[in-house]
């Protein structure tokens, strides 16, 4: 008999979480299995972490034997994984300099806190940030004032001052609420959290040329649709626009802890004491982290997750066209959405566990699919048509 890890949860653990009814102890690959035996194609990854799947020997490997050598040492000395994966990412982007945290949050928080010294050194103090509704940038106080989604803010408000909400996709927006006050404007080229909503491609251009014109940073989060997802190796690639400043996080670890605030050497303009984080870019850490950007980039999986993602939008698309239900799907690369006429997005999640397939509601209407960068034509076939049976049933 299965322990019953529900009432564990209960006893022990703030109940922050709204859990699926499993408890997963094992994943190889695309698949993962629950303490029962049961095995579940993943098509969330741990909400775009394990880009390489479970258990990948590339980062199994890079771990254990980082493990054996130095697991943690304070970055009052130089660290040798640590650099290589600086090395690694402004080698493959825009970025001149690197500074290493745990988490996406502490990435953002990491851009926030330099876009404020860029405000005080280049622009009279100006402090505010502008970021957009519908966007999720983390769950620290400054983040969630960042993030453009109420629901988030409301149990923990005041919101921190120095942060404006404007319309995704509405350059005028921006415009309107830029003030001598204004440093930077934060956001996701395709927002995740909300529902996968992809920025106009003129929309990234006017906001960089607006940048340029005020002395703005531009910041993208690129937490979720970095490392290749969305066909590009940064997400941002696929726009032809280039920001001052990006972060990552999620996937840059393969499934270890890792955040990055990644700035063109114009917006670096940290020093000695600015920034600095305990067990941020570990050696542990960072060798997962170089491990996994270099089985990306060496081993084709950009092109796969291009390739990949527009049989996904295809067979979501055919969903669609078979089931009255579905109302509307989107997506680029291994990021894709669809979106139901009814509330009923949990129920088909939970349709879909039941039959053996992980997804995500995003919201009461809403599915999202963020799988490893391995997967391959069959399993991508496989989640269709598990979700095929699952719209039939509703």
């Amino acid at each position: 008999m299965a322990y019953d890890w529900k009432e564990v949860e209960r006893k022990y653990f703030m109940p922050v979480f709204k859990r699926l009814p499993v408890a997963l102890v094992r994943g190889d690959g695309v698949r993962v299995w629950d303490d029962e035996g049961k095995s579940y194609l993943d098509m969330v990854a741990g909400i775009a972490v394990n880009v390489l799947g479970h258990a990948h020997p590339a980062v199994v490997d890079a771990i254990a034997d980082q493990s054996k050598r130095l697991i943690h040492v304070s970055s009052l000395y130089y660290s040798i994984p640590q650099l290589q994966l600086a090395e690694l990412l402004v080698e493959n982007s825009c970025g001149d300099k690197v500074f290493f945290g745990n988490s996406g949050t502490e990435a953002n928080e990491g851009a926030i806190k330099l876009a404020r010294k860029y405000g005080k050194l280049h622009r009279d103090g100006a402090f505010e940030v502008i970021s957009m509704s519908g966007s999720f940038h983390g769950r620290t106080l400054a983040t969630l004032a960042a993030t453009g989604q109420a629901k988030f803010q409301a149990p923990f408000s005041p919101m921190p001052a120095g942060f404006k909400n404007v319309a995704f996709n509405d350059i005028e927006a921006v415009k309107q609420a830029t003030t001598a006050q204004t440093c930077a404007v934060l956001l996701e080229c395709i927002q995740g959290e909300s529902g996968v909503h992809l920025a106009d491609k003129e929309y990234l251009k006017s906001l960089r040329s607006w940048c340029d014109e005020q002395g703005l940073l531009l910041i993208f989060d690129e937490i979720q649709t970095g490392m290749g997802r969305t066909g590009t190796f940064l997400g941002f690639e696929n726009y032809g626009v280039e920001p001052d400043v990006f972060t990552m996080a999620k996937g840059l670890g393969g499934g270890v802890p890792i955040g990055a605030v990644v700035a063109k050497e114009s917006a670096n303009c940290f020093t000695t004491s600015d920034h600095g984080s305990t067990f941020g870019g570990n050696p542990l850490a960072c060798a997962a982290g170089v491990a996994t950007v270099k089985y990306i980039l060496d081993n084709g999986l950009v092109d796969n997750a291009r390739e990949m993602g527009k049989q996904l939008l295809s067979g979501l698309r055919s969903l669609k066209d078979n089931h009255p239900i579905v109302r509307e799907t989107r997506g680029l690369g291994l990021m894709a959405a669809l979106d139901l006429e009814e509330d009923r997005a949990q129920e088909l999640v939970e349709a879909a566990l039941s039959r053996g397939l992980i997804v995500n509601a995003t919201g009461p209407k809403t599915i999202r699919l963020v799988p490893p960068l391995i997967v391959k034509q069959q399993e991508i076939e496989e989640a269709v048509s598990i979700l095929d049976s699952c719209l039939a049933s509703l």
